[in-house]
């Protein structure tokens, strides 16, 4: 899928600076994962005032108290999800849609969730000036997920919540992947749930993160036993 950026100024060098700190500061050699940062113009999804700091590997904000992710740690989670070609995604927490533009790179389709208008809105108009195609944008609460679209061969929750959020459990395709930030104002860890088969989905904790709060308003479920792993040191 081909993304044109409309700017006329030329970052393929900042891209290519920013594809080349993921790699070295998450260890991942997936090269297929660390191309799509060479690819997604960054700029394009941070306010004016941020678009200097846009190919740093860091969070930076995007208006109205919420943030665009860090860019290794989006990998991680992809490298977590193992997204593939005929896929179909599942993004909560949208924020500015470069996460999704991201994974539109990786999968067949992805829809993705916002609960506020203005950056759903915003979201939307870059994705479209940019030509991604296999992107929607939805407006609503995330942790509701989709059931319209569902189920979801890969789950990404971009957004911290408090608990697992049941109904995005239950839409998890068979051999379904979802990564989420599990936790609260004093520290997040992300979990990462892998459904066998069409049974139950098992989980494993990676590491230690801090993502702006997911709203949520109905009530969630605790997650099951949890294996751990060796933390990611950032």
């Amino acid at each position: 899928m081909a993304i044109v950026d409309a700017t006329p100024i030329d970052r393929s060098d900042e891209r290519e600076r920013l594809a080349r700190a993921v790699a070295a500061n998450t260890g991942i050699d997936d090269e297929r994962l660390i191309d799509v940062f060479r690819r997604v113009p960054r700029h394009r999804f941070v306010p004016s005032a941020q678009t200097d700091r846009a190919y740093d590997d860091r969070a930076l904000p995007i208006g109205d108290e919420q943030t665009i992710s860090q860019p290794s740690m989006i990998a991680l989670m992809f490298d977590a999800l193992r997204p593939g070609a005929g896929d179909r995604a599942l993004e909560v927490g949208a924020g500015s849609g470069y996460a999704a533009a991201l994974l539109a790179s990786l999968v067949d389709r992805v829809d993705a969730i916002e609960i506020l208008p203005s950056l759903a809105e915003r979201a939307r108009a870059t994705l479209a000036s940019l030509g991604i195609p296999n992107v929607r944008i939805h407006r609503g609460s995330g942790e509701r997920g989709l059931r319209e679209a569902a189920p979801f061969d890969v789950i990404l929750v971009s957004a911290g919540a408090r608990s697992i959020p049941q109904g995005l459990v239950e839409q998890l395709a068979p051999n379904g992947r979802i990564a989420i930030p599990v936790g609260d104002e004093n520290g997040q860890s992300l979990l990462v749930g892998t459904r066998r088969g069409a049974g139950d989905v098992t989980w494993e904790k990676r590491m230690a993160c801090m993502f702006v709060p997911l709203v949520t308003s109905d009530r969630a479920t605790e997650p099951g036993p949890v294996r751990r792993s060796r933390p990611y040191a950032t």
